[in-house]
């Protein structure tokens, strides 16, 4: 049986040497994996492989990125059922995500161990913790700048580098993709 998988790539900048969506895709393709297809350009790649523990799948990615093309970063993978079940909850309800506020899901590696404060950051409002997709949700004042870069890197120093940062807008269009 074959399942859609989403890659979310951590590290990945559009204009980095060996990051760019034809060599990121070519990687997925030379693990054997199907359908593969990129979303933007910032590490979203989503494909159908067998259905497989993920965690074996996650570090067998996450080294084919490293030998291949130098690539460091961390791999978190989510099925397509995960990605759905969470969109079809919908956490952002009548919040929208704009220029000064942005809507984002931080995915983790492993399940969330002990508390997210409210409002861990002045501009940051949590929204919550979706234990099944094994993200934090938060809204964030944007208007301010340097406001995400100092939320990111609470979140990294809380949580480790095992997480991945998306905008709702992201999850939204890498799910649309997924088959």
């Amino acid at each position: 049986m074959t399942e859609s998988y989403a890659a979310l790539l951590r590290g990945i900048a559009p204009s980095g040497k060996n990051m760019s969506n034809a060599q990121l895709r070519g990687v997925f393709e030379g693990l054997g994996f199907d359908q593969v297809v990129s979303v933007l350009a910032s590490g979203n790649i989503v494909f159908r492989a067998p259905a497989q523990d993920v965690g074996r799948l996650e570090e067998r990615i996450r080294g084919a990125l490293r030998g291949e093309l130098g690539i460091g970063g961390g791999t978190i993978i989510r099925t397509r059922a995960e990605l759905q079940a969470l969109l079809d909850r919908d956490p952002f309800a009548e919040l929208v995500h704009g220029p000064g506020t942005y809507l984002t899901a931080t995915f983790l590696k492993t399940p969330l161990a002990g508390e997210i404060p409210e409002q861990p950051h002045p501009l940051t409002r949590i929204i919550g913790y979706d234990a099944d997709a094994r993200a934090v949700l938060a809204v964030t004042d944007n208007s301010v700048p340097g406001t995400t870069g100092t939320w990111m890197a609470w979140l990294e120093k809380t949580h480790g580098t095992g997480i991945t940062t998306r905008t709702w807008l992201t999850v939204q269009r890498v799910v649309a993709k997924m088959r």
